[in-house]
C-alpha cells in the first residue's frame, strides 16, 4: 500500500514539472498550475472551531511545501468541500448545519458565527494556511455538491437545498466569516456516473444535476438568483423503446434470487436498492425485478438479456413506483 507522504510527494514532483513546463512554454503568468486536496487534510471535524484547525501533522511540512510552490507561482490552493460527508460520516451531525440557509444553533468562534459546514470548512483552511505564512493565498474550491440517491439523506430535495445555495454563496460576494469577497467555486457534477466505484459509498454515483438522458433532476438557477432562469432539457433526444424486464409473476417459487441479483448488479448498476436510496423499500420480487431491468437496460433491451433461465419477462408496463424508477 503506497503511504500518504509517497502520494503528496508525487503531487509535489508532478506540481512542479507541469508549472515548470507552462512557464517554458511562455504561458506560466496565465496559466496555473495546481492540485486538489480533499477537506481532510485539516482535522475540522474535531476541531470546535476553525480558527483551531490545522494541517494534519503527518502531513504538515509537505502540504505547506505545496502551498509554498503554489503561492510562490501566484497559483491557488484548490479544496473539494462536501458537506454532504459530513453529515454521512456522522449521524449525529445536525442536518441542519450541512445546508447554506441558516442554522439554528450557529457556532462562534470569537466575533465569527457560522451557520453552515462549508463556511466552517473553508474557513478551517484559511486559518491552516494563516499558520503556514500564507494568510493571502488565493483559494478555489475545487469541487462541492450533493448526490440524489445512495444513501437516507442523498435525493432531488437535499440536492436541490445544498446546490441552489451553493450557487447563491459564490456570487453574493459576502464569501465567509473569515475571507470576504468571491469564492471561486466549481460543481460536482452534470450527470451521473453509473460505473464509478462505490467504494466510499453507493452515493458516489449520483453527484450529477442531469438525468443521462440530458433532463434536469430538479429545477435550480445557476445565476444564484431567486427568478426562473431553470435548467433545460437537451433536445432531440434517441430513446429505445419503452419496455421493461421484470420477475415472471407467474413464478411461484422463487429459491435462490440472490445469486441472479448479485449477477445483474455486477454487470449494471443497482444502487438504488442499497440501505437509505430509493428502491431500498421494495419487496424480494422488486428487488429481483429492479436488479433484472437494469441489467437489460444496461444490455440495450436485447431480448437475450431477458431471460434469467425463464425467471425474467418483458413488459410494457413500466414498473416504477413511489421514488423507485425503474430505468
Amino acid at each position: 500500500m503506497v503511504s500518504v507522504q509517497a502520494v503528496f510527494l508525487a503531487f509535489i514532483t508532478a506540481l512542479k514539472n507541469v508549472q515548470n513546463a507552462l512557464n517554458h512554454a511562455g504561458i506560466g503568468s496565465q496559466v496555473k498550475a495546481t492540485v486538489p486536496f480533499n477537506a481532510d487534510i485539516y482535522n475540522s471535524e474535531s476541531n470546535p472551531v476553525p480558527s483551531a484547525g490545522d494541517f494534519r501533522p503527518e502531513i504538515r511540512d509537505l502540504t505547506i511545501e505545496i502551498a509554498h510552490f503554489l503561492h510562490s507561482n501566484d497559483a491557488p490552493f484548490t479544496i473539494n468541500i462536501y458537506p454532504f460527508l459530513s453529515l454521512y460520516g456522522n449521524n449525529d451531525f445536525p442536518v441542519d448545519y450541512a445546508f447554506f440557509d441558516g442554522s439554528s444553533k450557529p457556532i462562534r468562534d470569537g466575533d465569527h458565527t457560522y451557520t453552515n459546514v462549508f463556511d466552517a470548512k473553508f474557513d478551517t483552511l484559511v486559518w491552516s494556511l494563516t499558520k503556514a505564512g500564507y494568510p493571502d493565498m488565493k483559494i478555489i474550491v475545487g469541487e462541492s455538491g450533493w448526490p440524489t440517491d445512495g444513501d437516507k439523506n442523498a435525493n432531488t430535495q437535499n440536492a436541490k437545498r445544498l446546490n441552489q445555495g451553493f450557487f447563491r454563496k459564490p456570487l453574493s460576494g459576502r464569501g465567509t466569516p473569515a475571507r470576504k469577497g468571491l469564492i471561486d467555486v466549481y460543481l460536482f457534477s452534470v450527470i451521473d456516473e453509473n460505473a464509478k466505484s462505490i467504494a466510499p459509498g453507493s452515493f458516489e454515483r449520483h453527484w450529477g444535476i442531469f438525468e443521462f438522458d440530458g433532463k434536469p433532476k430538479y429545477e435550480i438557477d445557476l445565476s444564484g438568483l431567486q427568478g426562473n432562469k431553470g435548467l433545460f432539457a437537451v433536445e432531440a433526444v434517441r430513446y429505445m423503446h419503452k419496455r421493461w424486464c421484470v420477475l415472471n409473476p407467474h413464478v411461484k417459487d422463487l429459491k435462490d434470487p440472490q445469486r441472479e441479483i448479485d449477477y445483474s448488479c455486477s454487470l449494471s448498476d443497482c444502487t438504488a436498492l442499497g440501505y437509505g436510496s430509493s428502491c431500498n423499500h421494495l419487496s424480494v420480487q422488486g428487488n429481483t425485478s429492479y436488479a433484472f431491468n437494469m441489467y437489460y437496460q444496461f444490455m440495450d433491451q436485447n431480448s437475450w438479456s431477458c431471460d434469467f433461465s425463464g425467471l425474467a419477462v418483458v413488459t410494457d408496463e413500466d414498473p416504477s413506483e413511489d421514488q423507485c424508477r425503474f430505468r
